[in-house]
């Protein structure tokens, strides 16, 4: 006479069903992260958000290694555009140093990332003035822009950059009123953002790690 099989039958009845409730439950709380993590990233943005009101990031200028460099350059990597001078007394200095935050708060994530500080004033901003001044705040992330002062024009027209010379004092100095806000291109080059002096360095890292991480 054959032994029965229906214990081992009903044991193993009974830990399918608890593997199938198991998976159940697995599922469930799978597609409730996933519903977190849409909802998180879908959520209302801290900067400003300019994507689809400004053109992609494009250009031709000389970097601050003497090298042309066009917009094209940076394709690939989530870049931070700010149009300053070197002369500049506080706003760009200050601007600059609330970037370097930014880039230490992204940790890992500051590796695709990359700032252009393209000049307003390129009489006097030289390739080798702007490597000077953008390698005192990071060299592995900065990176100085110049160009003709036609050049500098159109582009900042292109961005809606406003700035103006002011009048020079009896010993040739002279400021350069502009514009102070940051703009934050995706890897594409597309116009995603728009940060400004009232930005925190916490809210600029946190939308920028949401473009970085965005692959649409």
């Amino acid at each position: 006479m054959f032994p029965s099989f229906e214990p081992s039958l009903s044991m193993f009845r009974a830990r399918l069903a608890g593997a199938a409730r198991n998976m159940r439950r697995a599922a469930t709380m799978a597609g409730a992260v996933l519903l977190c993590a849409c909802s998180h990233s879908s959520g209302p943005w801290q900067l400003t958000n300019v994507t689809g009101h400004l053109p992609d990031l494009d250009f031709a200028l000389t970097a601050d290694n003497g090298q042309p460099v066009t917009g094209a350059s940076f394709r690939g990597r989530t870049t931070l555009v700010y149009f300053g001078y070197t002369h500049c007394p506080d706003v760009c200095p200050e601007t600059m140093a609330r970037l370097m935050q930014v880039i230490a708060e992204l940790g890992p994530d500051a590796r695709g990332v990359r700032i252009l500080f393209i000049s307003v004033d390129p009489a006097r901003d030289t390739p080798q003035a702007l490597h000077a001044y953008v390698g005192a705040f990071d060299a592995q992330h900065a990176r100085g822009l110049t160009g003709t002062a036609a050049q500098i024009e159109s582009l900042a027209k292109r961005y809606r950059v406003a700035y103006q010379m002011e009048k020079r004092d009896p010993d040739g100095s002279y400021e350069v009123t502009h514009s102070s806000a940051v703009y934050v291109f995706d890897a594409q080059g597309h116009a995603r953002l728009l940060a400004t002096d009232h930005d925190t360095p916490d809210a600029i890292a946190h939308d920028v790690r949401r473009v970085i991480n965005d692959k649409t």
